[in-house]
């Protein structure tokens, strides 16, 4: 199975700007830029790599352990993930943290965050990302 993606950037880095589209049509013509990956803190001027990367990551990791919840007995009412990933400039992307709520009737704490780690070390893309420090903070709530 493929995905596939497609940027198109015009101009030098600084000064340049560009756009995302993805093969579902989810993001069309969506901007980035200079400004929008390094200098505006906000996050309100376009998106940027990073942001597509946590957001890759946290679907994906809140869909492995709904598997694994599932096949536990104890499938989730709701799984409420967020990932923050790290770019440090002239460094690169240094990691991952992850954060959970989950509503999972039925579980008990040390079962729930052992299926939680055992999903944040087989969801494809946190393998995927194996360079980096992948972090988890996961909880009932």
């Amino acid at each position: 199975m493929d995905r596939h993606a497609t940027a198109v950037w015009k101009g030098a880095l600084k000064d340049g700007s560009g756009t995302l589209d993805s093969q579902s049509g989810a993001i069309a013509k969506l901007p980035y830029s200079f400004k929008g990956r390094f200098e505006d803190e906000s996050g309100k001027s376009g998106t940027n790599p990073e942001e597509l990367i946590a957001a890759a990551h946290a679907g994906c990791y809140a869909m492995q352990l709904s598997h694994f919840l599932a096949e536990n007995g104890t499938p989730a009412e709701k799984l409420d993930a967020k990932a923050v990933v790290t770019l440090i400039p002239g460094t690169g992307i240094t990691g991952s943290a992850l954060t959970l709520v989950g509503a999972v009737p039925g579980i008990d704490e040390a079962k729930f965050k052992e299926l939680a780690e055992k999903a944040k070390a087989e969801c494809p893309v946190s393998k995927a990302l194996g360079a980096i420090k992948i972090s988890l903070d996961a909880r009932l709530g």
